[in-house]
């Protein structure tokens, strides 16, 4: 149907409509075509809701990681942890690879023995790879929500491929995936 048809059937001008018509096409309830008009496109609030979760990516949504060197001692990576203000450290070696994820379990576990925090390396107690779980600036935030889900755990490192291994360029955290459900409620995010 076009503008003007719709306009005489709500007894409006074609001018007075036209914002209405706009926004209703941005949200995607309405197509609009060029000598044709405008069409009802069937999709529910949810299915373009779903549409739009679906194109959100972790490279607009990821934060600064916060990396430990493989020899720092358990007691330095507490210090990190709590300066930084973070749950998960990322453990890398000399070439800034990723080699081991710290958790705040894990260094709990090692502090509530009488062990000296400052003469254990972390990388005694961090989780290896290829144990961790990481994505990459192109994945999908549904999809690294699932891996948060499923695996327990409360960030990833987003890394890049290099010849040495996965270098760590960023992470994702519940706080960032929140972060999203937040902006997608004030449609924040196109």
């Amino acid at each position: 149907m076009t503008g003007e048809a719709i306009a005489e059937q709500l007894s409006l001008t074609r001018a007075t409509l036209r914002p209405d018509l706009a926004i209703l096409t941005m949200a995607g309830y309405l197509d609009a075509r060029p000598r044709v008009g405008y069409f009802y496109t069937g999709k529910t609030g949810s299915q373009l809701l779903s549409e739009k979760i679906n194109k959100i990516q972790v490279t607009d949504h990821q934060s600064i990681p916060v990396v430990v060197h493989e020899s720092v001692s358990v007691y330095d990576a507490i210090c990190t942890m709590f300066l930084e203000d973070v749950g998960t450290l990322f453990v890398v070696d000399k070439f800034s690879i990723i080699v081991g994820v710290l958790s705040r379990k894990d260094l709990l576990r090692t502090s509530i023995g009488k062990q000296e925090l400052t003469s254990i390396p972390v990388n005694i107690i961090m989780t290896r790879m290829p144990n961790v779980t990481y994505c990459f600036k192109e994945d999908l935030i549904i999809d690294v929500a699932k891996k948060l889900i499923e695996k327990q755990i409360d960030a990833l490192p987003v890394v890049k491929q290099t010849d040495k291994g996965y270098e760590v360029i960023g992470r994702i955290t519940k706080t960032n995936i929140t972060k999203v459900l937040v902006a997608l409620a004030h449609d924040e995010i196109i």
